[in-house]
């Protein structure tokens, strides 16, 4: 039996390493022009690449918030963390407009880390048999961080381009405004690391801590993990919802939640998602385009919907 599962996660991760080189290629040919060197170099090789590294982060940061909180339907768009950085980059643009990208990160950073700790404390007091409630709180604590930022947008006459840029949009990317996303490489690195620890935080606070866990000390690196990951990708990209979620659902749901062997499935999952969205956004309005927030978030919140059925049956 063993052998069994060992074959199944090689196969699967096989399938998903072919789906995504496919989506790849698919991505570097689609676009209006034919892609010569300078366009390949200035544009499209730095979209696929913020693309890719973007879905890798965000589905990386959702398994990551689900087992701190120990609830399935959580991820950075319904734990509050995406809208609290959307607040922590508007007041970076207002205070310090000429701040480079990195210091604009740090702000959302900031404001992300400090929402996801309020959102665990929430959390850790509300009983356990509330799975779908979880969600549901985070939602509602989202919406108002989201409120509170676009009044702070109205007040300071950013109300009209705030959800412009804010939305998750790749038609931006151009060589020199994303590099910043590689700073998703070493999170990535370090989850992968702790994948085993992670587990173990899923199992809660006194089993893992009788297994020999510092558990709070586990559960604060990975919400700095998390907040890295989402300042870069709101700085650069915008907010992208529901690919945390759905990915490391659709992975656990066939092969468990043993980090250290679904966490490649589900990097690559994450990163073939994105791709694929980003692919019909650019097509399903050929020669314009769609931009990712919306074709991501409708996919994933069809899934979202799906998942809470099934979890009910």
């Amino acid at each position: 039996m063993p052998g069994t599962v060992a074959d199944r996660l090689l196969l699967t991760r096989g399938s998903a390493m072919a789906l995504f080189v496919g989506l790849c290629c698919a991505s570097i040919l689609t676009g209006t022009t034919s892609p010569d060197w300078l366009t390949f170099t200035a544009s499209r090789l730095p979209r696929l690449i913020s693309v890719v590294l973007t879905g890798i982060g965000l589905s990386v940061c959702g398994v990551i918030l689900q087992q701190i909180v120990r609830n399935r339907f959580v991820e950075p768009a319904t734990s509050g963390g995406m809208d609290a950085a959307k607040l922590g980059l508007l007041i970076a643009l207002t205070m310090a407009p000429a701040a480079p990208p990195l210091g604009r990160m740090g702000f959302a950073f900031a404001f992300s880390l400090v929402a996801n700790l309020g959102f665990v404390a929430i959390v850790r007091r509300m009983p356990r048999h509330g799975a779908v409630l979880v969600p549901v709180i985070g939602l509602i604590y989202g919406a108002v961080l989201s409120a509170a930022a676009e009044f702070y947008a109205y007040r300071h006459n950013m109300l009209q381009s705030m959800a412009g840029w804010l939305l998750g949009d790749f038609s931006r990317i151009v060589q020199g405004r994303y590099e910043i996303v590689y700073l998703i490489l070493p999170i990535v690195a370090l989850a992968y690391f702790y994948a085993h620890r992670f587990t173990m935080l899923g199992l809660g606070e006194h089993m893992a801590t009788s297994l020999g866990l510092n558990h709070r000390a586990t559960a604060a690196i990975g919400l700095l993990l998390v907040a890295v990951t989402i300042s870069a990708t709101i700085v650069t990209v915008g907010a992208i919802p529901f690919v945390g979620l759905v990915v490391p659902n659709l992975v656990a749901l066939r092969h468990g939640e043993n980090l250290a062997r679904t966490l490649p499935i589900v990097a690559l999952s994450g990163a073939s998602m994105l791709l694929a969205c980003d692919i019909v956004g650019r097509l399903i309005l050929f020669p314009y385009e769609v931009p990712i927030g919306l074709t991501a978030g409708a996919v994933g919140g069809v899934l979202f919907l799906l998942l809470i059925l099934r979890w009910r049956r």
